[in-house]
């Protein structure tokens, strides 16, 4: 057996602010036009403006905010959800009647007293139901978010940094390989130069040879020296003395 839905209706709210028709209803359906998700309806003697936030599975409305202008006030009707604070729907409501009135200013004119007052009932509201505990929060929310944005900017600069880095790194890497290559051109001698120099190493000391001396003047590892020294031997380019 299948179970019935019951859906939860929504709490209604209305406010009252006074006001007074500076202009006409269609320069002011005109101007707020320009708002989207709203819906305009003008009359006659009145203005609708309505926001469908939300809908119950019936597309009824849900969520909603009207605003109805007269000649002599501005009514506002807003539903609030049963997970919602009444008192942030409240001031968020009122958010929107301003930005509205933001837009028409020279074609109708909200009581400031009444739309003060309302306002500063809104906030004080809010204000008051926060606990110290989300204050403190809040702030070190602040505070660890200075730092977040903080770090965010020196990571990009670092990784800035570090690109630059990385290129100069293989820029010198692809140096180094070259003059490695040019170190190992220079330091490679053919047979025949090796014995050319040994030969002429030998007239210039005395008849002698010290390997380890002549492989660091030349840069020649001492057992390819004495390889070359036993080759020249074999070929009687020169004699071993006891």
């Amino acid at each position: 057996m299948a179970e019935a839905i019951v859906e939860i209706e929504p709490n209604v709210e209305s406010i009252r602010v006074k006001g007074s028709l500076l202009g006409s209803f269609d320069v002011m359906a005109t101007r707020l036009s320009a708002l989207q998700m709203f819906t305009i309806k003008a009359a006659t003697n009145s203005l609708t403006v309505v926001r469908v936030e939300s809908r119950n599975i019936q597309k009824k409305p849900f969520l909603f905010m009207v605003f109805s202008f007269a000649r002599d006030g501005i009514d506002v009707n807003y539903s609030i959800g049963p997970d919602s604070s009444p008192k942030i729907r409240r001031l968020y409501v009122l958010k929107n009647l301003v930005a509205m009135l933001s837009l028409i200013t020279d074609v109708y004119e909200a009581d400031s007293t009444d739309l003060l007052q309302s306002l500063d009932s809104a906030i004080d509201d809010v204000l008051g139901s926060l606990s110290q505990n989300y204050s403190t929060l809040f702030n070190n929310y602040d505070s660890l978010f200075n730092k977040y944005r903080e770090l965010k900017r020196l990571n990009i600069e670092l990784t800035r940094s570090n690109k630059n880095l990385s290129v100069q790194a293989s820029m010198l890497a692809n140096e180094n390989n070259d003059i490695k290559e040019q170190l190992k051109k220079l330091e490679t001698y053919s047979d025949d130069s090796m014995m050319s120099m040994i030969e002429e190493w030998i007239e210039t000391h005395d008849g002698t040879i010290d390997i380890n001396e002549f492989s660091n003047t030349y840069k020649i590892t001492p057992p390819r020296v004495e390889q070359m020294l036993n080759k020249m031997v074999s070929l009687g380019y020169i004699e071993l003395k006891g």
